[in-house]
């Protein structure tokens, strides 16, 4: 069979119908040997016996949720490709050639893109016109340089053997992200046709919720890109609080007659720590990805295991932590000076003591983080790496 048209369906009985006989006839009129297969979710309205009656084939999905549906449809599916859409008849399931051509032409996901196609008035709210889906789909490209300009088009076609491959987690919404992102990620040949949006048929209330699944959208999108959500915020903020914080402890920093002082330098040090954290996070993050197959395996990153091994780890710890326990030594022997008494200079001894503490702070997260990165690089694709 070359074909299967999905529809996730949780009560859809008043648009269901239509949205079959359209796509029944798109296969007949075309002559393409397919099915109509709708993955229910549990509806209580009779949808089930309306497509049954009209041909087409039921899967019934019980966990809730649209990515659960459409992950339990591909699971039944049995065409060679799967062209997918909401069975609210928003879509037009009648005219479907251009997935089909790109389809047969090689590519893994055909997206549609209703901004090129056409979107009727009233066929997607305000925010999701204007804000939403524009925004989305701009951090989107950004993050994962994509070419795709709508990526929550609900009308998509793709391979189901390659998709299959991806092994799609996500449960809600965000299922339509990771779609896109996974097919970016791993050199999937993707590509997008103009597809046209009216206003749904239902005089119910649609399931998506604006802002709950936006918010989980953008989520995923950051969970996936752990370049964007670690590391690039942290590089910046370590980058000008080290070059202010060497400054702050030679001397004070004057502005328009406003002191800059050692409660500056407090701060920066904290700064310092938290992005030095958060470049952690970065690495472990990845490796983590890369062991649940989440991402693919980029030999470029996983040589880091070849340069920053758990040895050099240690070593590079242990001198950052005694190099700040040097100093602290040396203020103590100051205070010593003083027969441990006031000390009456806090600004030379802080410019001293907070670097001191940055240091052995620092040198014991690099000794530690060694140890995690070792017990996360214990698995086959890091070991063959290593050797």
């Amino acid at each position: 069979m070359e074909l299967t048209i999905l529809m996730p369906c949780l009560n859809e009985a008043e648009t269901l119908e239509i949205c079959i006989q359209k796509a029944m006839s798109f296969l007949e009129r075309n002559n393409i040997e397919g099915e109509v297969l709708i993955a229910d979710n549990g509806s209580t309205d009779g949808s089930q016996l309306i497509a049954g009656k009209n041909g087409a084939r039921v899967v019934q999905v019980e966990a809730k949720g649209y990515g659960n549906a459409l992950r339990g449809g591909i699971e039944e599916a049995k065409g060679l490709y799967i062209i997918m859409g909401d069975a609210d008849d928003s879509y037009d399931f009648y005219n479907l050639e251009k997935y089909v051509e790109e389809l047969r032409d090689g590519h893994d996901l055909v997206m549609g893109n209703r901004f090129k196609g056409g979107v009727e008035k009233g066929a997607m709210p305000f925010l999701h016109k204007y804000l939403g889906n524009p925004v989305l789909s701009f951090i989107g490209r950004l993050f994962f340089k994509s070419e795709i300009k709508d990526f929550h088009c609900g009308l998509r076609g793709f391979n189901t053997q390659k998709i299959k491959e991806l092994s799609l987690r996500t449960t809600g919404m965000e299922f339509a992200s990771e779609m896109v992102v996974k097919s970016v990620l791993f050199n999937y040949k993707v590509t997008e046709v103009p597809t046209t949006l009216k206003p749904d048929g239902r005089t119910r209330a649609p399931h998506l919720n604006t802002w709950r699944d936006g918010w989980r959208h953008l989520v995923f999108l950051l969970l996936y890109s752990p370049r964007w959500l670690f590391l690039i915020p942290s590089l910046l903020v370590m980058l000008i609080s080290i070059v202010i914080f060497s400054v702050l402890s030679v001397n004070i920093l004057m502005f328009n007659n406003i002191g800059v002082d050692i409660h500056t330098l407090t701060y920066l040090g904290f700064a310092i720590v938290l992005s030095y954290q958060l470049i952690l996070f970065y690495i472990f993050s990845k490796v983590y990805a890369i062991n649940q197959g989440l991402i693919p395996i980029r030999k470029s990153f996983l040589n880091i295991f070849k340069i920053f091994t758990l040895e050099r780890g240690i070593v590079i710890g242990l001198f950052m932590f005694f190099t700040g326990f040097a100093y602290s030594c040396y203020l103590l022997n100051y205070w010593a000076g003083t027969e441990f008494g006031e000390i009456h200079n806090l600004s030379f001894t802080f410019r001293i003591l907070i670097p001191s503490a940055l240091l052995m702070l620092l040198g014991l997260q690099t000794v530690f983080g060694s140890f995690f990165l070792r017990l996360l690089g214990t698995i086959q694709h890091v070991k063959y790496i290593q050797r």
